[in-house]
């Protein structure tokens, strides 16, 4: 082998060496993203917006209501994002204020779809919800005291965050 030739192979190795220990120096600095990333996730916080994707069904909703009566609705959740939900938006949380915390709530509208009360029922989801899985909660709702025609709207929410149909989540 000429010298030119033992010279073209010994670079060629020397770059392939050092490209390769890039390489590894990326993917181990990947891992320590991805695990900052997971950490992070599991201390109480906003979900991302991707993470406000929902299907909510009520199974046997009530036909109608009087004014001022409560009633108890089965709410059927689903996560239907690539989210992890945590239910107290943390591994732990030890606020008093429930604040990130994911729970199911209503709201009654008017027949033009102006708001009466978006302070009505809350309650809580009870476990941790991976991407796909679901659960359900019984949520007391209580019809307005003046008599008309109005809509129960069911929704999630990350208390103090955001309703999960005001970041394009369907609600029931």
């Amino acid at each position: 082998m000429n010298m030119k030739t033992r010279a073209v192979l010994t670079a060629f190795a020397l770059a392939f060496a050092l490209g390769a220990c890039g390489k590894k120096k990326s993917a181990t600095n990947a891992n320590a993203a991805n695990a900052n990333r997971a950490a992070a996730s599991r201390t109480p916080g906003p979900l991302p917006d991707a993470g406000f994707k929902a299907q909510i069904t009520l199974p046997d909703p009530p036909a109608k209501l009087r004014a001022g009566e409560k009633a108890r609705v089965q709410v059927h959740i689903r996560n239907a994002s690539d989210v992890f939900w945590w239910a107290r938006g943390g591994e732990t949380n030890t606020r008093d204020d429930n604040k990130f915390y994911l729970a199911a709530g209503d709201r009654w509208l008017k027949g033009d779809g102006s708001l009466v009360t978006d302070m009505d029922g809350r309650y809580g989801i009870g476990k941790d919800l991976k991407p796909g899985e679901e659960t359900e909660v019984p949520l007391l709702v209580t019809a307005p005291k003046e008599p008309g025609d109005y809509l129960l709207e069911v929704d999630l929410v990350q208390e103090q965050v955001g309703w999960f149909s005001d970041k394009g989540s369907p609600t029931a």
